[in-house]
């Protein structure tokens, strides 16, 4: 089935002149640019990147075969290899002089296997012999050797990312060596041993370059190891090894991928996913290593998913010949011309194409029948928001109260997330408010990442339109809620009032009001205005709600001015006159807000009780039982008069 390819090629990929039209194509990792090179004459050389503005053309001068071609990072200077014992440099410097300057190895004898630029003008040469590091000065066109260490070396990987270079050693070249380098530093770090199958005497495996490659997977540095014969005769499965390799200490052994196959292997890091391609079934697996199977020492891990092929690929025709209608043509999969690089890429240098992998998410849904288990996968993959909130729709649907247990598992993998994103952000805006301390590192922002799933994103592509489903029972409705809310509590997250909004409104829908009453009462909805005022506005469907809210709102303490304005609106004037002097604010309350709220009763002699009442308010807070112009109570004023006579007011009291 087409939608199960959960692999697919980038549908813009580098293009660049096939090898039947060069005589070289060569790749750089660390600048993801592949260099066609074509020689007779001059040597003309076309470098295609990830981007157009990385893309440049040249010529150099014909000096033999180009082992090993590679610009420094940005550009700047290039490095070519055409012999065993030098590497020559050209200036890409604006205003810099573009004659070529060579640079010979400094260890007698050795022969160069190739180089790596470790910065814009910081080269390392890799020798049979050991490596030599150095700083390139494109100004003076030489080179200075900052540091060198002997060692017998059969082949190296480097790892850009992290600019780690590995260096494997011993006749059976599973004794592995590795350097690190940083700002002109070169860091010597803990050599390890990879466990090679044991064969029967007096045969002896050699480990192959092939075998063996390094890359970044959730922040850490893996070397990975395609182990084609296990150790136990009745399981003669590949597997992939993985070895932590940290700065500092020692390498360890961590995780086993079983393939459950043999054959030819290929391996991709593809959204920290590791991706084992297989050319003679032409099908790819993957692996998380953050889905632990047991908890040992070393994990094992069993494909997330079922071997699928990569998603077909079609190839548009180019070129004067094209006839418009003329339908792409299908790429190989699995091509045996396939070069494969870390972490994501691979490259047909028949077809004259470099692609980026990548992973698609809708189609694991279908294939991973644990939601839990889906959950965890989906959380840390880049671009997950859309699909688990499809999930959830998808989880919700089902409508059966058995899937409730599976409902508060994906709800609390989610809602956990979402806590330690605020708890970070919350740890960030203290030490910002509290400004740098002494010895410690500016603190960086966290990065809302698409697996952090707000109550915001649940309500609108998920709960919103549960709730108005048709065919769903509402007690599932309200427990699927009511759920919700129970993560988010037990997390520590606030609840947003939206959610008992919709907790309520659903509950009236149905009439539930002793469920309504009961959930009030015992705080399962927690207080709020905003909640206050929407059940004020259901007291004509269902009475006891404005009582209700009123208690709530007497609760929060900090709602008095809403309070009194409820009151006044239900034409409670005395009782809203008590509760503002209950609280000790009737010395700052409006007059004229009671009085309009008094008059609007046509009850006079409550008119004349609140009047009076702001009368002796004035008489005890200024000495005048008059209302200052500022009040605007003159048409009260006005009114009593009409109502009582001049005679009723009360006069200022004379010592």
């Amino acid at each position: 089935m087409s939608e199960e390819h959960y692999l697919e090629l980038c549908e813009n990929p580098v293009q660049f002149e096939h090898a039947s039209s060069v005589n070289n194509v060569f790749f750089d990792e660390a600048n993801k640019q592949v260099f066609a090179v074509r020689s007779g004459g001059a040597t003309g050389v076309v470098v295609k990147g990830p981007e157009d503005k990385s893309s440049v053309a040249f010529r150099m001068d014909d000096k033999g075969e180009v082992k090993c071609i590679k610009f420094s990072i940005g550009n700047k200077i290039l490095a070519v290899q055409r012999t065993s014992k030098s590497v020559d440099f050209i200036n890409f410097i604006p205003d810099y002089p573009h004659t070529e300057f060579t640079q010979e190895c400094k260890t007698k004898n050795a022969n160069v296997l190739g180089f790596c630029w470790t910065n814009w003008n910081e080269i390392v040469f890799i020798t049979d012999q050991g490596i030599e590091f150095y700083q390139v000065f494109p100004d003076k066109r030489s080179l200075k050797l900052l540091k060198s260490q002997s060692i017998n070396v059969n082949w190296y990987q480097y790892c850009p990312e992290t600019a780690v270079i590995l260096l494997s050693t011993t006749v059976q070249g599973n004794v592995l060596q590795p350097f690190a380098f940083r700002n002109g530093t070169m860091s010597k770090m803990s050599k390890f041993e990879i466990e090679l199958p044991v064969v029967p005497k007096p045969a002896k495996l050699i480990l192959s370059e092939r075998d063996i490659a390094m890359a970044s997977i959730y922040g850490q540095l893996f070397v990975m190891y395609l182990k084609h014969h296990s150790r136990t005769a009745n399981s003669p499965c590949a597997e992939v090894v993985l070895y932590y390799l940290p700065r500092e200490g020692t390498c360890k052994k961590t995780h086993v991928l079983r393939l459950n196959t043999t054959g030819k292997f290929a391996l991709n890091i593809v959204d920290n996913l590791v991706v084992v391609h297989h050319q003679s079934s032409q099908t790819s697996l993957i692996f998380d290593i953050k889905l632990k199977e047991a908890d040992c020492t070393v994990n094992t891990h069993q494909p997330v998913l079922p071997a699928r092929s990569i998603h077909p690929y079609r190839i548009p025709l180019t070129g004067p010949a094209v006839v418009p209608s003329q339908p792409p043509v299908p790429c190989q999969l699995y091509s045996s011309s396939w070069s494969v690089f870390q972490p994501d890429i691979i490259i047909s240098a028949s077809e004259g194409y470099l692609w980026y992998l990548q992973v698609k998410l809708p189609p694991t849904v279908n294939l991973l029948q644990d939601k839990g288990k889906l959950m965890d996968f989906l959380l840390r993959r880049r671009d997950c928001k859309m699909v688990i909130l499809s999930v959830c729709s998808q989880i919700l649907e089902v409508g059966e109260k058995g899937s409730l247990p599976v409902v508060a598992t994906v709800f609390d993998k989610l809602n956990q997330v979402y806590k330690e994103y605020l708890e970070a952000e919350q740890s960030y805006t203290v030490a910002m408010e509290s400004g740098p301390s002494r010895g410690s590192a500016a603190q960086k922002r966290p990065v809302r990442t698409q697996a952090v799933i707000d109550q915001s994103d649940m309500y609108t592509h998920v709960l919103s339109s549960f709730t108005e489903t048709k065919g769903v029972s509402h007690k599932f409705v309200i427990a699927v809620l009511m759920e919700y809310i129970r993560s988010l509590n037990q997390c520590q997250i606030t609840v947003q009032h939206f959610l008992y909004e919709l907790v309520i409104k659903t509950l009236v829908q149905h009439n539930l009001f002793y469920m309504l009453h009961q959930f009030l009462q015992y705080h399962v909805l927690s207080d709020s205005k905003p909640l206050a005022c929407l059940l004020l506005s259901l007291e004509s469907t269902y009475p006891p709600a404005h009582q209700l809210s009123l208690d709530m709102l007497k609760r929060l303490s900090t709602a008095n001015d809403e309070i009194v304005e409820v009151l006044l609106s239900k034409q409670q004037v005395l009782g809203a006159l008590r509760f503002i002097r209950s609280v000790g604010g009737h010395d700052n309350v409006s007059s004229r807000k009671f009085l309009d709220a008094a008059r609007q009763t046509e009850d006079q002699m409550l008119f004349y009780t609140v009047f009076r009442s702001f009368q002796q308010r004035n008489q005890r807070l200024r000495g005048n039982p008059a209302f200052n112009p500022g009040e605007h109570c003159e048409e009260h004023v006005v009114h009593f008069k009409q109502l009582f006579g001049d005679q009723a007011l009360m006069k200022a009291s004379t010592l």
